[in-house]
């Protein structure tokens, strides 16, 4: 399983936004989806909103399963992709620092966003549009890299923040959140956090931070 953005495939790279260049699942994906998926199952969801879909893979995966998923992103090159490699599947293109238009307020079960909101320098606006497409109750599946007190000791013991931050890529990473400060993001949108957990690797080098919440 590969990277599937160009922006993972180079140390530096100017672009005019987060570019694609391949369909399928990414890295992330290999220990994102499997608890990802299990709390979708567990809360009953039927339609599923991938907010920052990138190239359609996970929503693409979740309608193969049933799911009546749609998928948004602010990169052409990845919806171009998204909807060469599931035509059946709506992708719609949007900036994810604006509102989502109208007609997607209230019509979710679910939205997953899976390693998004590390990428955006307004990052509430990524939770006010999720918890505006949520119907009451819905869940909130987010991801981000995980940031913690030994994680951040071993990147610069092994002088690999430049590998982990991507300082030259633009369109990389920009926010970098602890669990304290992700709930509390989550939490002052409006949502109630039900539960979160590090993945991949061991706990305190956890490669992401996996957060479940639900729209008051």
């Amino acid at each position: 399983m590969a990277s599937r953005a160009r922006t993972d495939e180079a140390a530096s790279i100017a672009a005019s936004e987060y570019e694609w260049s391949e369909a399928g699942e990414a890295q992330a994906h290999r220990y994102l989806l499997p608890p990802t998926l299990a709390w979708l199952a567990a809360s009953g969801a039927r339609s599923v909103l991938d907010l920052g879909c990138g190239n359609g893979a996970v929503t693409a995966l979740l309608a193969g399963m049933g799911y009546a998923a749609q998928g948004c992103d602010a990169s052409a090159s990845g919806i171009d992709i998204a909807r060469q490699a599931a035509p059946g599947i709506n992708f719609f293109q949007h900036d994810l620092g604006n509102p989502l238009p109208p007609e997607h307020t209230g019509c979710y079960d679910a939205v997953v966003s899976l390693e998004v909101i590390e990428h955006l320098l307004l990052p509430r606006i990524l939770l006010n549009n999720a918890w505006q497409a949520l119907r009451p109750g819905g869940k909130l599946i987010l991801s981000t890299p995980y940031h913690g007190y030994w994680k951040n000791i071993a990147l610069a013991v092994t002088n690999k923040f430049d590998d982990h931050w991507h300082p030259l890529r633009d369109f990389g990473h920009i926010k970098f959140f602890s669990r304290r400060t992700l709930h509390a993001l989550v939490e002052e949108t409006g949502f109630h956090v039900l539960e979160s957990r590090r993945v991949g690797r061991i706990p305190a080098l956890a490669c992401s931070l996996l957060l479940l919440a639900e729209k008051k």
